[in-house]
């Protein structure tokens, strides 16, 4: 009874988009457009600022840079996943190599190419937002 309860109260909890990105102008514009489409966004500019919240969102996605300064996008998703934040993941990256995209299909996260044209990415978060939803239900 009182797991159900559990469940009912997380997935009733708003999904909010985390985007790390070094590039402040990538930031702003995920931001605002992902505003428009309804979606909480909270924005970090790097790996420390984000690994040093003391709570994130238990729903939503991560929007994660592959190229962060200090480390990796997917370590940074590797380092969240030991602190068991299990948000899906999203990583956007230019002109990924097979490697990257065998490294984050291990690691469970998408791979979604620079530049964020079309529907791709939005398409990419309604997915992930989806699935995470089912599984928790």
């Amino acid at each position: 009874m009182q797991k159900n309860l559990i469940k009912n109260a997380i997935s009733t909890l708003p999904a909010v988009i985390v985007v790390v990105d070094d590039d402040q102008a990538v930031r702003n514009s995920l931001k605002f457009s992902l505003e428009i489409e309804g979606f909480a966004v909270r924005t970090y500019q790097g790996p420390q600022e984000l690994l040093a919240e003391s709570e994130l969102p238990q729903q939503g996605c991560l929007i994660l840079d592959y190229k962060l300064p200090g480390m990796s996008g997917l370590q940074l998703l590797a380092k969240l996943r030991d602190r068991k934040v299990y948000l899906p993941a999203l990583l956007i990256t230019t002109h990924p190599s097979l490697a990257v995209y065998e490294e984050a299909s291990r690691a469970g996260a998408q791979v979604i190419e620079k530049p964020l044209l079309g529907e791709a990415l939005l398409n990419g978060i309604r997915q992930a937002i989806e699935r995470q939803q089912t599984h928790s239900n």
